[in-house]
């Protein structure tokens, strides 16, 4: 049982490690749904490619899941500007992710086992990730990762300071598209191993419940990798003593982060 538990707990540490970070960014920009709506169309992307030949986790798979994520890449930074408000977005958003479902239910209706895509799709399969897998992950993380602290001028300007930023010229439409393309690339593994429920998970709580006791980006960073890391542990855990899925064991983990470090937030805030 430690053998199986190994890979899916690393894969968990590893898909935190950048999720938690980002999601701080996507926090600070006010659109919360947005890796729910690309991590939607990357599982169209993947489907639609099986519907035309491909097979699932491969090569080919992964390049039509990626191709689909740079398109709504690039409907989300045409929707951002000052011109548009944070709720006119969050409708772009909403938009996307509803008419991704929708298209993706329809081409499940015409692929065979529709209801094992589907499943996989929401739920992932984390407990069978291989070590090949988690090490290729990594390496694509890590540079993810690189290109993230290069530009964290840009990118942290856009993310925090969008009306200065564009104040001092930056095209603000161009770094929302490189953010979010490589975002892109992120989800479109992520959704592979971990589904799309979780995904979001890893995204919003850990950015979240860090929010509620470190008011620093630096702070955040690391205590919500701290917290996120603990809790996978914990929903791995729970999964293998109580013979649960482990995708779904994992979110009720986080969602009982999500209410305690609220809880917590809420007494420390009457005892001052």
């Amino acid at each position: 049982m430690l053998e199986i538990m190994l890979p899916a707990f690393a894969a968990a540490v590893i898909l935190v490690g950048i999720h938690a970070y980002l999601g701080i960014h996507i926090l600070a920009r006010g659109v919360i749904f947005v890796d729910l709506a690309l991590a939607q169309i990357a599982a169209l992307g993947a489907i639609t490619g099986v519907l035309f030949g491909l097979q699932m986790h491969t090569t080919g798979s992964y390049l039509a899941s990626l191709c689909a994520t740079f398109v709504g890449a690039g409907v989300f930074a045409l929707t951002r500007g000052k011109k548009t408000s944070g709720a006119m977005q969050e409708a772009a958003i909403g938009i996307v992710y509803v008419v991704s479902a929708a298209m993706a239910v329809m081409v499940l209706d015409r692929l065979p086992g529709e209801a094992e895509h589907l499943k996989g799709m929401l739920v992932g399969n984390i407990l069978f990730v291989t070590w090949s897998q988690v090490g290729k992950t990594a390496l694509l993380y890590a540079g993810v990762g690189l290109a993230h602290y290069l530009l964290r001028a840009r990118f942290t300007a856009i993310s925090f300071c969008p009306a200065s930023a564009a104040d001092c010229g930056v095209n603000a439409r161009f770094w929302d598209f490189l953010f979010y393309a490589l975002f892109g690339f992120v989800v479109t593994s992520s959704v592979e191993l971990a589904g799309v429920l979780l995904v979001f998970t890893f995204l919003i709580i850990p950015a979240v419940s860090a929010g509620h006791f470190a008011s620093t980006l630096k702070g955040r960073i690391w205590l919500g990798w701290a917290l996120g890391v603990i809790t996978s542990l914990a929903g791995i855990a729970a999964s293998a003593a109580w013979d649960l899925p482990t995708g779904p064991a994992i979110v009720c983990a986080f969602g009982l982060l999500a209410l305690g470090s609220f809880s917590l937030s809420r007494v420390r805030g009457y005892l001052r």
